[in-house]
């Protein structure tokens, strides 16, 4: 095919620098970011990578995402073909004609046959952005039908096209015979035309790609397409824990605490900012935005990435667009901060693995620890958390009383197998207490030794650490671990997944390895052993389990507490429309329980009618904050005549 060496070769350098300019500048920004180890465990990392961004686990997660992942794999294997194609316009002698006759005709047929699906998969993409466009494609900075998105689009359309017509043209001239079914279909309507117009045909395309490649390749990291070179590493350099647990702090003089400005987030929290694919699912399933509430992770993830462009650039002289203050584009408003649940939903369905919760409690930990800046509700909580080791500020005499009736059950090491964690809620709360006792209840009938710490027992901190108070938590968390540690605790079971979690997660960062259940594992693993044996099954009607965020998402577990269910009433429990990884929080997270909902529709609100479509008799819950939360929507929806009971209240009925 006849091209122009001495036009082409300049153009290629100067595209390549070019390039290679824009990926530096970007990287260096991300090199601004705070020390974090993430080169650890290289096999697991490795594996995660081909699961998440080869394999596009999350992606396929939705029916959408298989056009998605036709596109994907058809631009991984079209990275031969262009290469070869820029290979031949720098050193015309070069063609892949020369490789073996098989192997060259697999490659055609391959190329030309992803080429095709390619093309089909950016139609498929344009009809659905002008015609059947999710509202989760859209917010208030960037809409589905945006002039980048079809600029990109109508990029790799025509690199698709040029590439037929090349191999069309060649193929009507007889200097190509490989089998290329969709360009010899279009050779055949070329045919008849005189041979001068085919060279110009064939040299036209092969310049129209080659500046369309060229162009597409310095569209990337100057755009949102970024994550098309980031992604994959962003996968790699994923988690291997979960993202719920936030890096502990150290309190030394003249420290800074949290995150005030882009700079003091870690680089991979700003190469996250990078590899948004901006696709709208953390949005689509974020409860806060759900409710019409400032919050919309997308956009902190969006705002941090602007942040870093504006004063990555800037000279220190210049002034800084700030990371937090009025909302404009790269600035985050506390609203927003404060209006997550820490629920996880961002995080679960993020296809790159983008940590977006984390994020935002180091905004929070700059607010509260270094600005004293939060909701004003939340003053009561910090000064009786700290006084008095509960949100309620009741007096720590108060924690066991509960168990009066039941005898000492003061834990001792060596007697008692468990120690039972009842947590603030389930000391306190007058409705919690129902399920302290029945899962009390139900350990005696199993057999299971297990005592309390009673008035020794403080909170573990879980709220406080999520609303970003890390002084507070960080003196529980060690006194916490100072007392299990002198007590010889080995195996804990506690019935509030918040404790659970924290416990579990959050305290090995305090050095705290043990065993850790929360009471739907304990009485799933008692029924298996044939521990519990229920008396009668218990009818409850209609009954529908909700998903806690902080068992489910946090802590992958879905199945015992509908084992639990089903073990008790002998039926499997109904479901909510939106379950398991997609459930919807009940609002009561990160903090959220302690604080007023100002703005929007109350999220319980929406989890309650949500239920009440399928016009249920009984909800289930795993949780004392959604035992809270479900309960008071009821009420509030004038639904009182819908029982909420906790997973351990049910089996304690059927085993009485």
């Amino acid at each position: 095919m006849p091209n122009n060496q001495l036009y082409f070769l300049p153009l290629f350098v100067i595209a390549v620098v070019a390039f290679c300019f824009s990926c530096y500048q970007r990287l260096q920004l991300v090199a601004v970011g705070a020390s974090e180890d993430r080169f650890d465990r290289p096999g697991e990392r490795l594996a995660g990578m081909f699961r998440y961004a080869f394999g596009q686990e999350r992606v396929l997660a939705r029916p959408y995402g298989l056009n998605h992942f036709a596109l994907f794999w058809a631009f991984m294997l079209l990275l031969v073909a262009n290469a070869s194609f820029l290979a031949e316009g720098l050193f015309p002698s070069f063609t892949l004609s020369a490789l073996p006759a098989p192997l060259y005709h697999a490659l055609a047929l391959a190329f030309d046959v992803v080429s095709l699906i390619a093309l089909v998969s950016v139609a498929v993409a344009l009809v659905r952005r002008l015609f059947f466009a999710p509202s989760y494609l859209g917010n208030d900075y960037t809409k589905a039908c945006s002039g980048e998105a079809f600029l990109i689009l109508a990029l790799i359309a025509t690199l698709m096209v040029a590439f037929f017509l090349l191999n069309a043209a060649q193929i009507a001239l007889g200097t190509d015979q490989a089998l290329r079914p969709v360009s010899g279909a279009v050779a055949s309507l070329l045919q008849g035309m005189p041979q001068a117009s085919l060279e110009g045909i064939a040299s036209g395309s092969w310049w129209v790609h080659a500046v369309v490649l060229l162009l597409f390749m310095n569209l990337l990291p100057r755009s949102k397409h970024m994550h098309i070179l980031t992604a994959i590493p962003n996968c790699y350099f994923r988690s291997l824990e979960k993202p719920n647990v936030q890096p502990r702090e150290s309190f030394e003089a003249g420290k800074r605490f949290g995150v005030s400005e882009v700079a003091q987030f870690s680089w991979k929290d700003l190469l996250d900012s990078l590899s948004c694919t901006e696709c709208g699912r953390c949005q689509d399933l974020c409860p806060a935005h759900n409710t019409g509430k400032p919050l919309n992770p997308r956009r902190i993830i969006h705002d941090i990435k602007v942040n870093l462009l504006e004063n990555g650039v800037a000279n220190s002289g210049e002034k800084q667009l700030p990371l937090i203050g009025e909302k404009a584009e790269g600035t985050s408003c506390e609203d927003a901060l404060w209006s997550c649940t820490t629920c996880g939903a961002c995080l679960s369905v993020c296809p790159v693995l983008i940590e977006h919760m984390p994020k935002i409690v180091k905004m929070r930990r700059h607010l509260v620890q270094e600005k004293a800046r939060f909701p004003e509700e939340l003053l009561n909580l910090f000064e009786n958390m700290e006084q008095r080791s509960n949100p309620w500020g009741i007096a720590p005499t108060e924690r066991g009383k509960w168990a009066n009736l039941l005898g000492d059950r003061e834990f001792a090491a060596g007697k008692t197998e468990y120690l039972f964690f009842v947590g603030c809620a389930g000391s306190f709360d007058s409705r919690a207490k129902q399920t302290t006792v029945a899962l009390a209840t139900v350990l005696d009938k199993a057999g299971v030794t297990w005592g309390i710490l009673g008035r020794e027992e403080l909170c573990c901190g879980d709220s406080v650490r999520r609303l970003g108070n890390e002084f507070v938590f960080d003196r529980m968390a060690r006194e916490n671990v100072a007392k299990f540690k002198e007590k010889g605790v080995m195996k804990i079971v506690t019935q509030c997944p918040h404790c659970f979690s924290t416990l579990k997660n959050d305290y090995r960062q305090y050095g705290l390895e043990l065993e850790v259940l929360h009471h739907s594992e304990l009485i799933t693993r008692l029924v298996q052993e044939g521990k519990l044996n229920s008396a009668k099954r218990v009818n409850l009607g209609k009954t529908l389990f909700h998903d806690s965020c902080y068992l489910g998402r946090h802590n992958d577990t879905y199945t015992a507490p509908r084992l639990v269910i089903e073990a008790a009433t002998g039926a499997a429990p109904g479901e909510f429309e939106r379950r398991e990884e997609n459930g919807f929080c009940c609002g009561a997270g990160g903090g959220r329980m302690w604080m007023e909902e100002q703005t929007g529709t109350r999220i319980n609100h929406d989890r309650v009618n949500e239920a009440l479509k399928q016009q249920p008799d009984t909800i289930c819950v795993s949780c004392p904050y959604c035992m809270t939360m479900i309960e008071d929507g009821l009420k509030d929806q004038g639904a009182e005549k819908v029982r909420v009971k906790d997973i351990a209240e049910v089996m304690a009925e059927a085993i009485n």
